[in-house]
């Protein structure tokens, strides 16, 4: 030990060793002595030292409370989040007193308070008010000091032992005596604490005092020396050789085994025994309770669980499964319940293990505090054994093996990992590779981490530890075979944060899949990276068609140019004739249109050849639309169309007629019929429906809304379904 002088020893509610040091430290240990934390009680409680301490139980967890050289006390509730209060100050006259200064600690409904006995004084120091407030101690004999005081670990009583020998019992308020009776006048005892909540148990010079709370007492002397151990249900008592254990004697206990009982338990134990001899009288004792069967069995059952004879034990079992026979439709849920715990404490009970719970106890901690303690101390295949029989999760005990494994184990990463593969493989839904990879990765056994994450059922947690441990490429394996397009696009955004650019383009052209989705997301997001794989992996066509789509976007027309001549260098390296052609054509057409913005003062860059006619065609440049028509070899049909479209858009309809006239339609004369109804001019649309196709004049009249007509057409083209389409 290199650390201050310990003042006080102790245990917490999670089996951790608390070490309170003079300084006002307090460490942590486990069970094996392995560092855990370490806090201060505060500056006050380093400066001035600590002359005592205690450790108590609360709400929260375990608390630890000091006092120090000036009889100040500093409080934490609990171990795990330490926030130190300091509780009121005793009377100045108390202060740096030479008188012994006895107090406890008490922690109930969410306050704690310090009880503090200076000479004949007590004193409730509560954490929640400022003042301290006395309190009267009534005693049939005068004293001078206290000597000792214990609390029961329910917070409910209080006993209290004077210089005269008196001890006295009573409630925690001091308002209630239980009894007060003299015992070794002047001596002060060793130890004094309550044996659950109906006696106290005293130690002077090896004489164990059990004093009840009606004043009955009887003393055990001791040849070692031992040690007292209070627990909710009793007192254990440690000496060099033994470990006993005294309780009271539960009530069921005592109505089943006393002289001449006649509780029902009783009768159906004798009766029992009798059939085991095959005795008649069994039959006799099962008659006297059979009206109270149900209150028997259940009474054996319950003296059976707190009993510790694995004979005792049997009987009583026994005895039960007996009684229970002769109830109609009773429910064997109870027996089975109580059985299964019986073992349970049995099997823990065991000197290889080491817990020598009662079954009060087991109540207190539950079933899963138990499997913890077991884990704690390495006792995994009891602890597995034990959750499959009372059907609890394996999940956490199984974990904690995984990382005891990873701690001790110092063979290969693959046989590691496959070891607890294999513990786990009945339920590996339950277990969480992910967690045991990382506390691998946290303990510096990364190779063993990536081994296990081969295990993991979630390929995002599987992802995610990967790339914390910088296995960019195993992460973009698993989010690629994965098929979910958003992880490997998480992967691969993390793979180019971290490396270089020529580094980071080696590694994403291995991977067709990611290549295709980086160079998809890069589209939208980072051109120039894009460039970059395109000119690494020879792809001219694709830099052409950057450089195409390049000079679709608002420039100025050198620019254009440029950017054009650089697709169309790239689409000859690539062999790509028509795309050769297409760039320079695109270039003629945008030195037309320079020429047609000089001349007419608008905007036509950037139109298609197309758009291009139709803008000249509604400046009624008709000459220009022909020779730009022949040019760009616009195909008739097209152009024709275009031409009806602007005259009726222009309001020009003698020019559109006149248009009609200029030569025969190679579209036909429907469009002109079409365009005239589609801006409301009935008169011009008459003078080309006469002209339309015979088959489709009927529908034409129709649409013109001359019913006669149609109806005449129809008739002379002998069309009948015409005339049903008229009528």
């Amino acid at each position: 030990w290199n650390g201050n002088s310990i003042i006080t020893l102790g245990w917490s509610d999670a089996e951790k060793l608390v070490c309170v040091q003079e300084d006002g430290s307090v460490t942590l240990y486990d069970i094996f002595g392995i560092f855990c934390h370490t806090f201060s009680m505060g500056a006050e409680a380093k400066d001035l030292k600590v002359k005592d301490a205690k450790i108590f139980l609360t709400n929260s967890g375990t608390g630890v409370a000091v006092m120090t050289s000036a009889s100040r006390i500093f409080i934490i509730n609990n171990l795990e989040e330490p926030k130190i209060r300091k509780l009121p100050e005793l009377p100045s006259n108390y202060l740096g007193t030479k008188l012994p200064i006895l107090w406890t600690v008490v922690s109930e409904d969410r306050n704690t308070m310090a009880i503090v006995a200076c000479g004949h004084e007590i004193y409730s120091l509560y954490q929640d008010k400022e003042l301290p407030i006395p309190r009267e101690l009534n005693l049939s004999n005068p004293f001078n000091n206290i000597y000792d005081m214990a609390v029961s670990l329910n917070n409910k009583h209080i006993a209290i032992y004077t210089d005269t020998g008196t001890l006295w019992l009573g409630s925690l308020d001091l308002q209630k005596r239980y009894c007060e009776i003299n015992i070794e006048p002047g001596n002060k005892p060793q130890q004094l604490v309550w044996c659950g909540t109906e006696a106290v148990i005293g130690l002077w010079s090896n004489i164990l005092y059990i004093v009840g709370r009606n004043g009955d007492y009887i003393q055990y002397p001791y040849d070692n020396i031992i040690h007292l151990i209070p627990e909710i249900d009793g007192v254990r008592v440690i000496s060099e050789t033994n470990h006993e254990m005294i309780q009271k004697v539960p009530s069921v206990v005592q109505q089943i085994f006393r002289i001449n009982s006649t509780d029902p338990g009783s009768y159906l134990l004798e009766a029992s025994k009798q059939f085991q001899r095959r005795n008649h009288r069994a039959d006799e004792y099962i008659t006297l309770v059979k009206d109270q069967l149900p209150k028997a069995v259940a009474q054996c059952l319950e003296a059976a669980v707190l009993e510790f004879d694995t004979a005792t034990q049997k009987m009583l079992i026994r005895a039960a499964y007996f009684g229970k026979g002769f109830i109609n439709g009773h429910s064997p849920k109870s027996y089975v319940e109580m059985c299964r715990i019986l073992r349970v404490l049995n099997a823990v009970r065991d000197r290889r293990v080491g817990i020598p719970l009662t079954y009060t106890q087991f109540e207190c901690l539950t079933a899963q505090v138990l499997l913890d303690r077991l884990v704690l101390r390495k006792h995994y295949y009891l602890a597995i054994q034990i959750a499959k029989y009372l059907k609890l999760s394996e999940k956490g005990i199984l974990a904690h093996w995984a990382r005891d494994k990873i701690t001790q184990s110092k063979a290969p990463p693959e046989v590691v990992a496959r070891e607890i593969a294999d513990k786990v493989s009945h339920n590996p839904k339950e277990f969480s590779f992910w967690h045991i990879a990382k506390y691998a990765a946290d303990n510096g056994r990364k190779d063993l981490a990536i081994k296990l994450l081969d295990h993991e059922l979630y390929v995002e947690k599987q992802v995610s530890l990967l790339l914390n441990l910088d296995q960019g490429q195993s992460a973009l394996v698993k989010a690629i075979e994965s098929g979910d397009t958003d992880l490997v696009y998480a992967v691969i955004i993390d793979i180019q944060s971290k490396t270089s650019l020529s580094k980071f383009q080696m590694i994403i052209r291995n991977f067709q899949v990611a290549q295709s989705l980086y160079l998809k997301y890069s589209q939208g997001k980072n051109r120039e990276a894009l460039r970059d794989i395109y000119i690494q992996e020879d792809d001219y066509n694709s830099q052409a068609a950057m450089f195409i789509t390049e000079s679709l976007e608002p420039r100025s027309s050198t620019t254009r140019d440029t950017v054009l001549l650089a697709a169309q260098e790239a689409f000859k390296k690539a062999r790509n004739d028509f795309g050769v052609a297409l760039c320079d054509d695109t270039r003629k057409l945008y030195k037309y249109q320079r020429r047609l913005e000089e001349k007419f003062e608008r905007s036509f860059i950037g139109l298609s050849i197309h758009q291009t006619a139709k803008a000249l065609l509604k400046l009624q440049q008709i000459k220009q639309a022909e020779n730009f028509k022949s040019e760009y070899k616009i195909p008739d049909r097209r152009y024709w169309w275009m031409r009806i479209e602007c005259h009726a858009e222009n309001d020009e309809w003698s020019e559109l007629e006149k248009f009609s006239k200029s030569k025969k339609s190679p579209m036909g004369y429907e469009p002109f019929v079409d365009v005239c109804l589609k801006y409301d001019n009935i008169a011009e649309a008459q003078k080309y429906v006469t002209k339309c196709k015979d088959d489709l004049k009927v529908k034409y009249y129709v649409k013109l809304k001359m019913l006669d007509k149609a109806a005449q057409v129809a008739f002379e083209q002998k069309d009948i379904q015409g005339l049903l389409f008229v009528q």
